[in-house]
């Protein structure tokens, strides 16, 4: 039978018991944790990007592709409140169609990113494929003991929260795809398109985050607040009510549709925000944390009991917000 559902079956080859009583946290959330000195703990995370399914070379320069490969990974980092250290990269290179130059500004976009995180890139490899390109990388990074931030954390009453813009990484797709790489995109244009190429991890909002001392349960934002708010809901076992018009967005959004913003917003992922929740009598002083390293954090709604799942308010409409964020194996 073919795989129908990604989710799915990675809840299917979960282990049921672990061996190692040094593992804190593993396969169910952003990345494992396991207990390393006696103040922190390691984070260990992989993803993989594979040409014609994450990246085409219509939209994304090998810098661009490489710079996201790391930039995936950093996110689930900065979703765990912790901060990358070192990585590895595997490379499965076709034998036609990739030259060496343009293999060299893969990893150029990925060195060039680990910079601004003090990052070293440790081993690797690299192999032949008969398909399309394809780069796996693995970052380590390292939380403070007990500071660890999962998805599990919301309770009823807590705010939802998210750091920046959504949708911006679809928007950017669909202008790309729709002109191509080099077009002269005015200047909110290329907001969108930045924001696809080359997204900023929040490793920043992630440590204040987990210097709180509060209880906060927090998520990366790469399969769309859709899917990502429902992971946070069904991990918590409660329900999450947002509100449309409080999530921000792109001013350069507003020359597509609503629909297309819209599903923008909701479903296109890739921003690599963060969103989660915090106790309600938290919020101020999270509030003014960010305002203290001139960042902000928006509300955009609540938590409460309920079966797990999302509710969307938006306008005079409510529903429920089904876990459509990207999905390898559905159709």
């Amino acid at each position: 039978m073919l795989l129908r559902d990604e989710f799915e079956f990675i809840k299917s080859i979960s282990p049921t018991k672990t061996n190692r009583t040094d593992l804190v946290q593993g396969i169910g959330d952003d990345a494992a944790l396991v207990r390393g000195s006696s103040e922190l703990e390691d984070i260990i995370c992989m993803d993989t990007m594979a040409e014609g399914v994450h990246f085409k070379k219509e939209t994304m320069s090998p810098y661009h592709t490489g710079y996201k490969a790391l930039a995936s990974n950093i996110s689930d980092i900065a979703a765990m409140g912790g901060d990358p250290s070192f990585y590895l990269v595997s490379v499965a290179i076709p034998k036609e169609g990739w030259t060496e130059e343009e293999l060299s500004e893969l990893y150029r976009g990925m060195a060039e990113l680990s910079e601004s995180y003090k990052m070293d890139l440790i081993g690797g490899d690299t192999v032949s494929t008969s398909g399309g390109l394809v780069v796996t990388v693995t970052v380590m990074g390292k939380v403070k003991r007990g500071r660890h931030l999962l998805r599990e954390n919301a309770r009823d009453g807590d705010v939802v929260f998210v750091t920046g813009p959504l949708g911006g990484s679809a928007a950017g797709l669909q202008l790309l795809l729709e002109k191509e790489i080099g077009y002269p995109f005015n200047p909110e244009e290329k907001k969108l398109v930045d924001a696809h190429q080359m997204p900023q991890p929040r490793v920043d909002a992630g440590r204040i985050l987990a210097k709180t001392n509060a209880r906060v349960a927090l998520n990366d934002i790469s399969d769309g607040i859709a899917s990502e708010a429902n992971e946070i809901a069904e991990a918590s076992e409660l329900t999450i009510e947002l509100e449309y018009e409080n999530i921000p967005k792109y001013d350069g959004h507003a020359s597509f549709s609503v629909e297309e913003q819209k599903s923008h917003v909701l479903y296109g992922g890739e921003d690599y925000e963060l969103v989660g929740t915090i106790s309600a009598d938290k919020w101020d002083d999270l509030v003014e944390a960010f305002k203290e390293q001139e960042l902000a954090v928006y509300r955009v709604g609540n938590a409460t009991r309920g079966k797990p799942g999302v509710i969307l308010k938006h306008g005079n409409q409510t529903g429920m917000l089904g876990k459509t964020g990207f999905n390898h194996f559905s159709k």
